[in-house]
Parts: C-alpha cells; structure tokens; sequence
C-alpha cells in the first residue's frame, strides 16, 4: 500500500502545508496511509489530521521511515551529507546548477533515494499541475511596495511577519502608503499573464498602483529593456531557464532611471540564467531588501518562500491544487510521476 508521510517543516518562517486535513481524508479514502508529523508550527493544527484519522509521528522522525514511504515536504531540507534512502516531494530548487541544490542531489545518489520536485509535476504538455505562484506575486507585490514606502523616508524595509489573511495584509499596506502623503508608484510586470504575474497585478490593482504588464510578446526580442528603468518598481515573474533574456543587467545602476526597488519574484539568483544581474543572493523575512546601489537608491528583494506570509489562503489552495496528484500516487506508473522521476534520473545522471 502507498504510504504518504507528510513532514514538519525545518525551514524558518515556513509554516505552510500542501496537505489539508480534508485532502488526507480524500487520500485515505482511495487506500494512501497518510502519516503527519507533528509540528510546532504549521498553520493547521495536530489535531486537525488525528482527528481525520492520520497517523501522528513526533516531529521530524521522517529518517526512521520505512524505506518505501514516500516523504512529502514543501520546502528544501536543512544541509547535512546524510544519504537520503526514501521518495521525497518537495520542492529541491536541484535541477537549475544551484550549488545547494548538487549538494542535495548527491545525498540522493548516495542514499538511492529520488527526489519528485514539485516545480516538475506536469501535464503531458509540461505545463505545471500545481503552483503557489499567484500568492508568491501578492505577497512579493506587498514586500516591493514595503520596500518602496521606506524608501520614501530614507530607511530600508523592516522585517517581515506573516498576515492571519490577506485582508489584514491589505489593510496593513493601505496605512503604509496612505503615511507617505505622496503618489503611488507605478509597476512593470513581465510574466504577467501567469500565475505569479497575475497575483501582483491583484495586489496593485487594490493598492491603487498602476501597472505595465507584458510577457512573451513584449520580450521575444531579447533586448535590451530600457523601458524597466522608466518605471518605479519593476516585477520579474519570469523562472530562470535557458533562453530567459536578461531584463536588468550589471550595468543598469548606473545608467539613468526612474526604478528603485527590484521584486525578483521569481527568486533564482544561483541561476547562470538568472535575468536580473544586479544581485547574487536571496533576501529574508529578517533582512528583505538589499541595497545595491545608493545614489540613485536602488533596492532589491527576493524571498524565496513568498507565500509563507499569507500561510492559511496559499496553503489551502496549493493543496486543492495538489490533490488530485497525491492521489494518482496509487496508481502505478501513473504519467506526472513518471515523468517526475525522469527528470530526476536525467539530472543524476549529470552528476
């Protein structure tokens, strides 16, 4: 029988879930043995899984499964060199050259385990079956425009906390603007017409920001794009891949420009295709802007777990999403999982 052990989550400020308990009743009821750990800090409660009928473990005992359990996980987890013997979904960020994501890969050779990235679950037309790509833009919109007003008074942007919802989120934002007693900004988006692209379109739309949006039409001529620095805040919702043109290069903070706050909300610095060069490192919840450039100020910001700020709304809907996946998991040589697992083999095979 499939066996789904759903883990606690490591990373700081990640309190999401791509299960509810609902969703582990649904899989239970199609013969998936749902295990949960635990957790001091997911958004749904323990109790809400055992009283669903999960199976409960202690927090973060998932290396003592049994070999075939499938380890099912949203964010990476923490380095070490222990081999990995088990399944694991999660989002690994280990198919892209980022040099953590070799490290992971290697502890799954040296285990025998594989790795099912949740970036990879598709249709047979590779588009993704599941994303938190529309929270990623809402909450990446709301950080920029955090960004922005400090900037109006000379500070860099404070740390950030999660929102209950997304009301209180907006209502939060709404003061924030409203104290600088000037204009709103206006925005770039490239990528706007996916998911990522489409939740900060929302998110300004609310805000009163107005907005520029393109995509692949926009920028099938591989620039360059002098038209990202006549705008106050420029949005990239656009994944890190080959062929990805450069949209900010090294040279862009010297040249003149309106812009001043960078949302890579796409967030792949690591990457060789990274299209913005100004940047080489991710930013967090504790330190969510970097500075880099001062005269004119230029700031970027690029949080890798998005989502996380509004983690009730984001989680509930990836995980509705994510469903009917987890339960074709009974159903051997089910398509999104094989082809999961050959990309997997093809980068090992790299290695």
């Amino acid at each position: 029988m499939t066996h789904l052990w759903v883990r606690a989550e490591q990373r700081d400020n990640e309190t999401r879930v791509g299960l509810t308990p609902e969703g582990a009743a649904a899989l239970m009821a199609v013969g998936i043995d749902v295990t949960v750990e635990r957790s001091p800090s997911r958004v749904i409660a323990d109790e809400a899984y055992a009283q669903m009928g999960c199976t409960m473990a202690k927090s973060y005992t998932w290396p003592d499964a049994p070999q075939e359990t499938i380890i099912f996980g949203l964010k990476e987890l923490p380095e070490e060199d222990s081999p990995l013997i088990h399944r694991h979904i999660m989002f690994g960020h280990a198919f892209k050259g980022q040099p953590a994501g070799l490290r992971l890969l290697r502890r799954f050779r040296k285990g025998g385990g594989t790795l099912l990235d949740l970036e990879y679950l598709t249709d047979a037309q590779g588009r993704r079956l599941a994303a938190f790509g529309y929270w990623a833009g809402y909450a990446g919109a709301a950080v920029a425009l955090k960004c922005w007003v400090a900037q109006q008074t000379g500070r860099l942007a404070v740390a950030l906390g999660a929102y209950e919802t997304s009301a209180h989120l907006l209502s939060d934002l709404q003061a924030d603007l409203d104290a600088t007693e000037t204009d709103r900004p206006n925005a770039l988006i490239i990528g706007a017409q996916g998911r990522v692209g489409s939740g900060v379109a929302d998110l300004c739309a609310e805000m009163g920001v107005a907005t520029t949006k393109w995509d692949l039409a926009e920028t099938a001529s591989g620039g360059p794009f002098p038209e990202v620095l006549t705008h106050d805040l420029f949005f990239n919702c656009v994944l890190a891949r080959p062929g990805t043109p450069v949209f900010v290069p090294v040279e862009a903070i010297k040249q003149p420009r309106k812009l001043s706050v960078i949302a890579d909300i796409a967030c792949d610095p690591d990457s060789d295709f990274s299209p913005i060069k100004v940047y080489d490192q991710t930013t967090s919840w504790e330190m969510p802007v970097l500075r880099v450039h001062e005269h004119p100020v230029l700031d970027v910001t690029a949080i890798d777990n998005l989502p996380s700020l509004l983690p009730l709304e984001s989680s509930k809907d990836y995980a509705e999403q994510l469903l009917p996946v987890l339960k074709s998991l009974a159903e051997p040589d089910a398509p999104v999982w094989t082809r999961a697992r050959a990309t997997f083999d093809e980068h090992i095979a790299k290695l």
